[in-house]
Protein backbone atom coordinates (compact mmCIF):
# COMPACT_ATOMS: atom_id res chain seq x y z
CA UNK A 1 0.00 0.00 0.00
CA UNK A 2 1.32 3.42 -0.99
CA UNK A 3 0.55 6.50 1.10
CA UNK A 4 1.07 10.12 0.06
CA UNK A 5 0.29 13.52 1.54
CA UNK A 6 -0.84 16.48 -0.57
CA UNK A 7 -2.17 19.97 0.00
CA UNK A 8 -5.87 20.66 -0.32
CA UNK A 9 -5.21 22.30 -3.68
CA UNK A 10 -4.38 18.84 -4.97
CA UNK A 11 -8.06 17.93 -4.83
CA UNK A 12 -8.27 19.35 -8.37
CA UNK A 13 -6.14 16.40 -9.45
CA UNK A 14 -7.95 13.38 -10.82
CA UNK A 15 -8.66 10.56 -8.36
CA UNK A 16 -10.62 7.35 -8.65
CA UNK A 17 -12.38 8.08 -5.37
CA UNK A 18 -12.59 11.22 -3.25
CA UNK A 19 -13.58 10.55 0.36
CA UNK A 20 -15.41 13.52 1.88
CA UNK A 21 -17.20 14.09 5.17
CA UNK A 22 -20.76 15.34 5.62
CA UNK A 23 -22.13 16.71 8.88
CA UNK A 24 -25.29 15.44 10.55
CA UNK A 25 -28.28 17.00 8.82
CA UNK A 26 -26.55 17.06 5.43
CA UNK A 27 -24.27 20.06 5.99
CA UNK A 28 -21.18 20.12 3.79
CA UNK A 29 -17.97 21.26 5.53
CA UNK A 30 -15.75 23.68 3.53
CA UNK A 31 -13.60 20.89 2.05
CA UNK A 32 -16.64 18.96 0.81
CA UNK A 33 -18.38 22.14 -0.36
CA UNK A 34 -15.41 23.00 -2.55
CA UNK A 35 -15.51 19.58 -4.20
CA UNK A 36 -19.29 19.88 -4.59
CA UNK A 37 -18.77 23.09 -6.54
CA UNK A 38 -16.25 21.38 -8.83
CA UNK A 39 -18.81 18.60 -9.44
CA UNK A 40 -21.55 21.03 -10.36
CA UNK A 41 -23.52 20.61 -7.13
CA UNK A 42 -23.87 16.83 -7.44
CA UNK A 43 -23.27 16.23 -3.73
CA UNK A 44 -25.78 18.87 -2.67
CA UNK A 45 -28.46 17.36 -4.91
CA UNK A 46 -27.93 13.86 -3.45
CA UNK A 47 -28.17 15.21 0.08
CA UNK A 48 -31.16 17.41 -0.79
CA UNK A 49 -33.04 14.38 -2.09
CA UNK A 50 -32.70 12.76 1.33
CA UNK A 51 -30.33 10.00 0.23
CA UNK A 52 -27.70 10.84 2.84
CA UNK A 53 -28.12 12.27 6.34
CA UNK A 54 -24.54 12.63 7.60
CA UNK A 55 -25.06 10.34 10.60
CA UNK A 56 -21.72 9.26 12.06
CA UNK A 57 -20.37 6.24 10.19
CA UNK A 58 -22.96 6.34 7.40
CA UNK A 59 -21.46 5.92 3.92
CA UNK A 60 -22.72 6.37 0.37
CA UNK A 61 -20.69 5.73 -2.78
CA UNK A 62 -21.49 7.90 -5.80
CA UNK A 63 -20.02 6.12 -8.82
CA UNK A 64 -19.47 7.14 -12.43
CA UNK A 65 -19.19 10.89 -11.99
CA UNK A 66 -17.73 11.42 -15.44
CA UNK A 67 -14.74 13.58 -16.30
CA UNK A 68 -14.63 15.74 -13.16
CA UNK A 69 -11.95 15.69 -10.47
CA UNK A 70 -13.18 12.36 -9.08
CA UNK A 71 -14.51 9.27 -10.84
CA UNK A 72 -16.30 8.39 -7.60
CA UNK A 73 -17.12 10.19 -4.38
CA UNK A 74 -17.54 8.38 -1.09
CA UNK A 75 -19.67 10.36 1.34
CA UNK A 76 -18.95 9.65 5.00
CA UNK A 77 -21.10 10.80 7.89
CA UNK A 78 -19.26 12.86 10.49
CA UNK A 79 -22.16 13.24 12.92
CA UNK A 80 -22.97 16.39 14.86
CA UNK A 81 -20.42 19.18 15.26
CA UNK A 82 -20.81 19.21 19.05
CA UNK A 83 -19.78 15.54 19.32
CA UNK A 84 -16.99 15.64 16.70
CA UNK A 85 -13.86 14.25 18.36
CA UNK A 86 -10.84 11.99 17.99
CA UNK A 87 -13.06 8.96 18.57
CA UNK A 88 -15.70 9.98 16.02
CA UNK A 89 -13.00 10.82 13.45
CA UNK A 90 -11.60 7.30 13.82
CA UNK A 91 -15.09 5.82 13.55
CA UNK A 92 -15.70 7.78 10.36
CA UNK A 93 -12.35 6.63 8.97
CA UNK A 94 -13.12 2.99 9.78
CA UNK A 95 -16.48 3.17 8.02
CA UNK A 96 -14.97 4.97 5.03
CA UNK A 97 -12.18 2.42 4.75
CA UNK A 98 -14.57 -0.53 4.68
CA UNK A 99 -16.68 1.10 1.96
CA UNK A 100 -13.57 2.09 0.01
CA UNK A 101 -12.12 -1.41 0.11
CA UNK A 102 -15.41 -2.83 -1.19
CA UNK A 103 -15.28 -0.48 -4.17
CA UNK A 104 -13.22 -0.96 -7.31
CA UNK A 105 -11.10 2.13 -6.71
CA UNK A 106 -7.34 1.70 -6.94
CA UNK A 107 -6.58 5.25 -5.82
CA UNK A 108 -8.29 7.35 -3.17
CA UNK A 109 -7.93 10.91 -1.96
CA UNK A 110 -8.88 11.30 1.71
CA UNK A 111 -10.28 14.83 1.81
CA UNK A 112 -11.77 13.93 5.19
CA UNK A 113 -8.22 14.13 6.61
CA UNK A 114 -8.19 17.89 5.99
CA UNK A 115 -11.13 18.39 8.38
CA UNK A 116 -10.36 20.03 11.70
CA UNK A 117 -10.62 17.57 14.60
CA UNK A 118 -10.40 18.93 18.17
CA UNK A 119 -7.08 18.04 19.82
CA UNK A 120 -5.91 16.05 16.78
CA UNK A 121 -3.00 17.56 14.86
CA UNK A 122 -2.10 16.85 11.19
CA UNK A 123 0.31 14.08 12.26
CA UNK A 124 -2.41 12.06 13.98
CA UNK A 125 -5.05 12.82 11.35
CA UNK A 126 -2.77 11.22 8.77
CA UNK A 127 -1.52 8.45 11.07
CA UNK A 128 -5.07 7.35 11.83
CA UNK A 129 -5.78 7.13 8.08
CA UNK A 130 -2.86 4.73 7.57
CA UNK A 131 -3.86 2.69 10.62
CA UNK A 132 -7.48 2.49 9.43
CA UNK A 133 -6.50 1.36 5.94
CA UNK A 134 -4.01 -1.17 7.30
CA UNK A 135 -6.55 -2.51 9.80
CA UNK A 136 -9.27 -2.65 7.15
CA UNK A 137 -7.08 -4.67 4.79
CA UNK A 138 -6.21 -7.21 7.49
CA UNK A 139 -7.34 -10.79 6.87
CA UNK A 140 -7.34 -13.42 9.61
CA UNK A 141 -4.88 -16.25 8.81
CA UNK A 142 -7.65 -18.86 8.76
CA UNK A 143 -7.11 -22.47 7.71
CA UNK A 144 -10.31 -22.77 5.67
CA UNK A 145 -10.15 -24.82 2.48
CA UNK A 146 -12.41 -22.46 0.55
CA UNK A 147 -10.79 -19.99 -1.81
CA UNK A 148 -9.80 -16.79 -0.07
CA UNK A 149 -11.52 -13.63 -1.30
CA UNK A 150 -9.62 -11.52 -3.79
CA UNK A 151 -7.62 -8.72 -2.16
CA UNK A 152 -9.03 -5.19 -2.48
CA UNK A 153 -8.00 -3.26 -5.59
CA UNK A 154 -6.96 -0.23 -3.56
CA UNK A 155 -3.22 0.40 -3.98
CA UNK A 156 -2.71 4.07 -3.14
CA UNK A 157 -4.20 6.43 -0.58
CA UNK A 158 -3.52 10.16 -0.65
CA UNK A 159 -4.18 12.35 2.36
CA UNK A 160 -5.26 15.96 1.89
CA UNK A 161 -3.64 18.62 4.09
CA UNK A 162 -5.11 22.04 4.79
CA UNK A 163 -1.89 23.77 3.64
CA UNK A 164 1.78 23.15 2.92
CA UNK A 165 2.70 23.72 6.56
CA UNK A 166 0.98 20.44 7.42
CA UNK A 167 2.72 18.33 4.78
CA UNK A 168 5.78 17.26 6.77
CA UNK A 169 3.71 16.23 9.80
CA UNK A 170 1.22 14.35 7.62
CA UNK A 171 3.97 12.45 5.80
CA UNK A 172 5.50 11.45 9.12
CA UNK A 173 2.07 10.41 10.40
CA UNK A 174 1.46 8.23 7.35
CA UNK A 175 4.82 6.48 7.76
CA UNK A 176 4.23 5.89 11.46
CA UNK A 177 0.65 4.74 10.89
CA UNK A 178 1.74 2.25 8.24
CA UNK A 179 4.35 0.84 10.62
CA UNK A 180 1.84 0.59 13.46
CA UNK A 181 -0.56 -1.22 11.11
CA UNK A 182 2.18 -3.67 10.09
CA UNK A 183 3.11 -4.32 13.71
CA UNK A 184 -0.53 -4.75 14.70
CA UNK A 185 -1.02 -7.17 11.81
CA UNK A 186 1.85 -9.34 13.05
CA UNK A 187 0.40 -9.28 16.56
CA UNK A 188 -3.04 -10.23 15.25
CA UNK A 189 -1.65 -13.00 13.05
CA UNK A 190 0.19 -14.62 15.95
CA UNK A 191 -2.72 -14.32 18.38
CA UNK A 192 -5.29 -15.58 15.86
CA UNK A 193 -3.33 -18.70 14.94
CA UNK A 194 -4.43 -21.89 16.72
CA UNK A 195 -2.32 -23.08 19.62
CA UNK A 196 -1.26 -26.22 17.75
CA UNK A 197 0.45 -23.93 15.21
CA UNK A 198 1.57 -20.99 17.33
CA UNK A 199 3.63 -22.88 19.89
CA UNK A 200 6.50 -21.50 22.00
CA UNK A 201 8.93 -22.78 19.36
CA UNK A 202 6.92 -21.05 16.63
CA UNK A 203 7.18 -17.75 18.48
CA UNK A 204 10.94 -18.30 18.62
CA UNK A 205 11.00 -18.83 14.86
CA UNK A 206 9.10 -15.57 14.29
CA UNK A 207 11.51 -13.70 16.57
CA UNK A 208 14.47 -15.04 14.58
CA UNK A 209 12.76 -14.04 11.34
CA UNK A 210 12.50 -10.46 12.62
CA UNK A 211 16.28 -10.48 13.08
CA UNK A 212 16.78 -11.69 9.51
CA UNK A 213 14.48 -8.98 8.16
CA UNK A 214 15.95 -6.09 10.16
CA UNK A 215 19.66 -5.57 10.72
CA UNK A 216 18.86 -3.49 13.83
CA UNK A 217 17.39 -6.55 15.58
CA UNK A 218 19.29 -9.36 17.25
CA UNK A 219 17.44 -12.40 18.61
CA UNK A 220 18.37 -15.18 20.99
CA UNK A 221 16.06 -18.05 21.93
CA UNK A 222 16.82 -19.86 25.19
CA UNK A 223 15.68 -23.43 25.81
CA UNK A 224 14.82 -25.46 28.89
CA UNK A 225 18.40 -26.32 29.82
CA UNK A 226 19.41 -22.65 29.78
CA UNK A 227 16.33 -21.67 31.80
CA UNK A 228 17.28 -24.24 34.42
CA UNK A 229 20.80 -22.87 34.63
CA UNK A 230 19.36 -19.39 35.12
CA UNK A 231 17.27 -20.67 38.02
CA UNK A 232 13.91 -19.77 36.47
CA UNK A 233 11.96 -22.09 38.74
CA UNK A 234 8.73 -20.06 38.64
CA UNK A 235 8.67 -19.99 34.83
CA UNK A 236 9.53 -23.67 34.49
CA UNK A 237 6.90 -24.71 37.04
CA UNK A 238 4.20 -23.63 34.58
CA UNK A 239 5.61 -25.85 31.82
CA UNK A 240 5.79 -29.13 33.75
CA UNK A 241 2.49 -30.45 32.44
CA UNK A 242 3.15 -29.72 28.77
CA UNK A 243 4.89 -31.69 26.05
CA UNK A 244 5.86 -28.40 24.39
CA UNK A 245 9.27 -27.13 25.55
CA UNK A 246 9.43 -23.64 27.01
CA UNK A 247 11.31 -20.86 25.27
CA UNK A 248 12.63 -17.48 26.40
CA UNK A 249 12.85 -15.03 23.52
CA UNK A 250 15.32 -12.16 23.87
CA UNK A 251 14.98 -9.64 21.03
CA UNK A 252 17.23 -6.59 21.07
CA UNK A 253 16.51 -3.59 18.85
CA UNK A 254 19.43 -1.19 18.63
CA UNK A 255 18.36 2.08 17.07
CA UNK A 256 19.58 4.49 19.72
CA UNK A 257 22.98 5.60 20.92
CA UNK A 258 25.42 2.84 21.71
CA UNK A 259 25.35 2.14 25.43
CA UNK A 260 22.09 4.01 26.01
CA UNK A 261 19.81 2.18 28.42
CA UNK A 262 17.01 0.34 26.60
CA UNK A 263 13.32 0.19 27.35
CA UNK A 264 12.47 -3.41 28.24
CA UNK A 265 9.16 -4.86 27.03
CA UNK A 266 8.23 -8.13 28.75
CA UNK A 267 5.33 -10.01 27.14
CA UNK A 268 3.38 -12.94 28.56
CA UNK A 269 3.58 -15.79 26.07
CA UNK A 270 1.28 -18.58 27.27
CA UNK A 271 0.39 -20.04 23.88
CA UNK A 272 -2.42 -22.04 25.45
CA UNK A 273 -3.73 -21.78 28.99
CA UNK A 274 -5.86 -24.68 30.15
CA UNK A 275 -5.50 -23.50 33.75
CA UNK A 276 -3.34 -26.51 34.54
CA UNK A 277 -4.56 -28.60 37.49
CA UNK A 278 -6.85 -25.66 38.39
CA UNK A 279 -8.64 -26.40 35.12
CA UNK A 280 -10.71 -23.66 33.50
CA UNK A 281 -14.38 -24.13 32.67
CA UNK A 282 -14.74 -25.60 29.15
CA UNK A 283 -16.93 -22.81 27.67
CA UNK A 284 -14.65 -20.26 26.07
CA UNK A 285 -11.49 -22.26 26.69
CA UNK A 286 -10.68 -22.05 22.96
CA UNK A 287 -10.05 -18.33 23.52
CA UNK A 288 -7.07 -19.21 25.71
CA UNK A 289 -4.98 -19.32 22.53
CA UNK A 290 -5.07 -15.52 22.93
CA UNK A 291 -3.19 -15.77 26.23
CA UNK A 292 0.06 -15.03 24.39
CA UNK A 293 -1.11 -11.64 23.13
CA UNK A 294 1.34 -9.86 25.44
CA UNK A 295 4.15 -11.71 23.68
CA UNK A 296 2.60 -11.03 20.28
CA UNK A 297 2.33 -7.32 21.05
CA UNK A 298 6.04 -7.18 21.95
CA UNK A 299 6.94 -8.76 18.60
CA UNK A 300 4.54 -6.46 16.75
CA UNK A 301 5.92 -3.38 18.49
CA UNK A 302 9.51 -4.34 17.68
CA UNK A 303 8.55 -4.85 14.04
CA UNK A 304 6.95 -1.40 13.92
CA UNK A 305 9.87 0.48 15.44
CA UNK A 306 12.34 -1.44 13.24
CA UNK A 307 10.38 -0.41 10.14
CA UNK A 308 10.61 3.19 11.32
CA UNK A 309 14.24 3.02 12.38
CA UNK A 310 13.24 4.67 15.65
CA UNK A 311 16.25 6.19 17.46
CA UNK A 312 15.84 4.23 20.68
CA UNK A 313 17.11 0.97 22.19
CA UNK A 314 14.50 -1.63 23.10
CA UNK A 315 14.78 -5.17 24.38
CA UNK A 316 11.84 -7.54 24.12
CA UNK A 317 11.75 -10.45 26.58
CA UNK A 318 9.13 -13.13 25.99
CA UNK A 319 8.68 -16.16 28.26
CA UNK A 320 6.73 -18.61 26.08
CA UNK A 321 5.12 -21.86 27.20
CA UNK A 322 1.90 -23.82 27.56
CA UNK A 323 -0.02 -24.37 30.81
CA UNK A 324 -1.39 -27.90 30.70
CA UNK A 325 -2.59 -30.57 33.17
CA UNK A 326 -0.79 -33.90 33.40
CA UNK A 327 0.78 -36.24 35.94
CA UNK A 328 3.85 -34.01 35.95
CA UNK A 329 1.99 -30.71 36.25
CA UNK A 330 2.55 -28.34 39.13
CA UNK A 331 -0.11 -28.80 41.84
CA UNK A 332 -1.88 -26.33 44.13
CA UNK A 333 0.18 -26.15 47.32
CA UNK A 334 3.52 -26.68 45.56
CA UNK A 335 6.31 -24.23 46.36
CA UNK A 336 8.75 -23.04 43.71
CA UNK A 337 11.84 -20.84 43.80
CA UNK A 338 11.98 -17.91 41.39
CA UNK A 339 15.07 -16.62 39.59
CA UNK A 340 15.22 -13.82 42.17
CA UNK A 341 15.55 -16.44 44.94
CA UNK A 342 12.13 -15.66 46.43
CA UNK A 343 9.85 -18.64 47.08
CA UNK A 344 6.24 -18.81 45.92
CA UNK A 345 3.39 -20.99 47.16
CA UNK A 346 1.19 -21.85 44.19
CA UNK A 347 -2.39 -21.82 45.39
CA UNK A 348 -3.93 -21.70 41.91
CA UNK A 349 -2.17 -23.04 38.81
CA UNK A 350 -4.42 -20.85 36.64
CA UNK A 351 -2.55 -17.80 37.98
CA UNK A 352 0.39 -18.80 35.81
CA UNK A 353 1.10 -15.63 33.86
CA UNK A 354 2.63 -13.88 36.86
CA UNK A 355 4.88 -16.90 37.43
CA UNK A 356 6.49 -16.69 34.01
CA UNK A 357 6.60 -12.90 34.05
CA UNK A 358 8.34 -12.62 37.41
CA UNK A 359 11.36 -14.57 36.15
CA UNK A 360 11.39 -12.61 32.90
CA UNK A 361 11.32 -9.35 34.87
CA UNK A 362 14.28 -10.55 36.93
CA UNK A 363 16.10 -11.49 33.72
CA UNK A 364 15.50 -7.96 32.34
CA UNK A 365 17.78 -6.54 35.05
CA UNK A 366 20.88 -7.61 33.13
CA UNK A 367 20.08 -4.97 30.50
CA UNK A 368 19.93 -2.15 33.09
CA UNK A 369 16.75 -0.82 31.44
CA UNK A 370 15.67 2.81 31.62
CA UNK A 371 12.16 1.43 32.15
CA UNK A 372 10.53 -1.97 32.04
CA UNK A 373 6.94 -2.55 30.91
CA UNK A 374 5.25 -5.93 31.10
CA UNK A 375 2.24 -6.64 28.92
CA UNK A 376 -0.11 -9.50 29.72
CA UNK A 377 -3.62 -10.87 29.43
CA UNK A 378 -3.26 -11.39 33.14
CA UNK A 379 -6.59 -11.33 34.98
CA UNK A 380 -10.30 -11.76 34.42
CA UNK A 381 -10.66 -9.27 37.26
CA UNK A 382 -9.32 -6.57 34.94
CA UNK A 383 -12.12 -7.34 32.45
CA UNK A 384 -14.66 -7.01 35.25
CA UNK A 385 -13.15 -3.69 36.31
CA UNK A 386 -12.64 -1.99 32.95
CA UNK A 387 -14.47 -4.06 30.34
CA UNK A 388 -13.13 -4.18 26.79
CA UNK A 389 -12.51 -0.49 26.24
CA UNK A 390 -9.37 0.28 28.26
CA UNK A 391 -6.30 -1.62 29.34
CA UNK A 392 -5.19 -1.30 32.95
CA UNK A 393 -1.87 0.26 33.91
CA UNK A 394 -0.23 -0.06 37.31
CA UNK A 395 3.20 1.38 38.03
CA UNK A 396 5.74 2.17 40.72
CA UNK A 397 6.81 5.33 38.85
CA UNK A 398 4.58 8.38 38.38
CA UNK A 399 6.34 9.68 35.26
CA UNK A 400 6.21 6.30 33.52
CA UNK A 401 2.52 5.84 34.32
CA UNK A 402 1.73 9.35 33.06
CA UNK A 403 3.68 8.75 29.84
CA UNK A 404 1.77 5.53 29.12
CA UNK A 405 -1.59 7.16 29.85
CA UNK A 406 -0.71 10.05 27.54
CA UNK A 407 0.48 7.70 24.79
CA UNK A 408 -2.79 5.77 25.04
CA UNK A 409 -4.82 8.97 24.66
CA UNK A 410 -2.79 10.16 21.68
CA UNK A 411 -2.88 6.79 19.93
CA UNK A 412 -6.58 6.19 20.67
CA UNK A 413 -5.50 2.99 22.45
CA UNK A 414 -6.46 4.08 25.97
CA UNK A 415 -5.50 2.69 29.35
CA UNK A 416 -6.67 3.53 32.86
CA UNK A 417 -4.54 3.60 35.98
CA UNK A 418 -5.38 1.26 38.84
CA UNK A 419 -3.79 1.53 42.29
CA UNK A 420 -0.68 -0.19 43.53
CA UNK A 421 -0.39 -0.32 47.32
CA UNK A 422 1.07 -2.43 50.10
CA UNK A 423 -2.40 -3.16 51.45
CA UNK A 424 -3.17 -5.24 48.39
CA UNK A 425 0.17 -7.00 48.58
CA UNK A 426 -0.66 -8.22 52.06
CA UNK A 427 -3.33 -10.44 50.51
CA UNK A 428 -0.48 -12.55 49.07
CA UNK A 429 0.81 -13.70 52.48
CA UNK A 430 1.69 -17.38 52.82
CA UNK A 431 2.35 -19.58 55.84
CA UNK A 432 4.81 -21.72 53.87
CA UNK A 433 6.66 -19.52 51.37
CA UNK A 434 7.70 -15.89 50.95
CA UNK A 435 4.27 -15.26 49.41
CA UNK A 436 1.50 -16.93 47.44
CA UNK A 437 0.68 -16.49 43.77
CA UNK A 438 -2.92 -15.37 44.41
CA UNK A 439 -4.57 -13.18 47.00
CA UNK A 440 -8.28 -13.94 46.73
CA UNK A 441 -10.98 -12.53 44.47
CA UNK A 442 -11.06 -8.99 45.86
CA UNK A 443 -8.93 -6.61 43.81
CA UNK A 444 -7.60 -9.48 41.71
CA UNK A 445 -6.09 -7.30 38.98
CA UNK A 446 -4.27 -5.21 41.58
CA UNK A 447 -3.00 -8.14 43.67
CA UNK A 448 -1.62 -9.70 40.47
CA UNK A 449 0.30 -6.49 39.82
CA UNK A 450 1.44 -6.43 43.45
CA UNK A 451 2.88 -9.92 42.93
CA UNK A 452 4.99 -8.64 40.01
CA UNK A 453 5.91 -5.54 42.01
CA UNK A 454 7.92 -7.81 44.33
CA UNK A 455 10.39 -8.51 41.50
CA UNK A 456 11.12 -5.00 40.21
CA UNK A 457 12.67 -3.28 43.22
CA UNK A 458 14.91 -0.46 42.05
CA UNK A 459 13.52 -0.42 38.51
CA UNK A 460 11.05 1.95 36.84
CA UNK A 461 8.27 -0.48 36.02
CA UNK A 462 4.75 -0.52 34.67
CA UNK A 463 2.32 -3.37 34.20
CA UNK A 464 -0.26 -3.38 31.40
CA UNK A 465 -3.15 -5.81 31.91
CA UNK A 466 -4.71 -6.23 28.46
CA UNK A 467 -7.10 -9.07 29.29
CA UNK A 468 -10.11 -7.02 28.20
CA UNK A 469 -8.63 -5.30 25.16
CA UNK A 470 -6.44 -7.94 23.49
CA UNK A 471 -9.22 -9.75 21.63
CA UNK A 472 -12.94 -9.85 20.90
CA UNK A 473 -15.34 -12.73 21.51
CA UNK A 474 -18.53 -13.78 19.76
CA UNK A 475 -19.21 -13.29 16.06
CA UNK A 476 -16.23 -10.93 15.74
CA UNK A 477 -13.84 -13.24 17.61
CA UNK A 478 -10.25 -12.32 16.98
CA UNK A 479 -7.25 -10.30 18.05
CA UNK A 480 -7.50 -6.52 18.13
CA UNK A 481 -3.77 -5.82 17.74
CA UNK A 482 -3.76 -3.77 20.93
CA UNK A 483 -1.71 -2.40 22.65
CA UNK A 484 0.76 -2.01 19.74
CA UNK A 485 -0.42 1.56 18.94
CA UNK A 486 0.04 2.60 22.59
CA UNK A 487 3.48 1.00 22.91
CA UNK A 488 4.78 2.43 19.63
CA UNK A 489 3.52 5.88 20.58
CA UNK A 490 5.21 5.63 23.97
CA UNK A 491 8.53 4.52 22.46
CA UNK A 492 8.45 7.27 19.84
CA UNK A 493 7.82 9.82 22.58
CA UNK A 494 10.91 8.56 24.41
CA UNK A 495 13.20 8.47 21.37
Amino acid sequence: MEFQAETRGSRRARTECAVVGVRDGGTLPPVAASLDKALGGRLSRVIGQGDFSGRLGETLLLPDLGSGPAARVLLVGLGAVKSWSRRSYRRALAAATQALLRSGARDALMLIAAEHVPDVDPYYRARFVAEAVGGGRYQIPDLKTARRPAPPRLKRVRVACADRAELAAAKRGLAHGAAVAAGSALTRDLANLPANVCTPSYLGTVAKRLAREHRTIRTRVLGTAELKRLGMGAFLSVTHGSEEPARLLVIEYRGGARGAAPVALVGKGVTFDSGGISLKDPPGMDEMKFDMTGAASVLGTLKAIALLGAPINVVGIVPACENMPSGRATKPGDIVRSMSGQTIEILNTDAEGRLILCDALTYSRRFRPAAVIDIATLTGACVVALGQHMSAVMSNDEALAAALLAAGRRAADPCWRLPLADEYGEQLKSNFADFANVGGREGGAVTAACFLWKFVDGMKWAHLDIAGTAYLSGANKGSTGRPVPLLVDYLLSQS
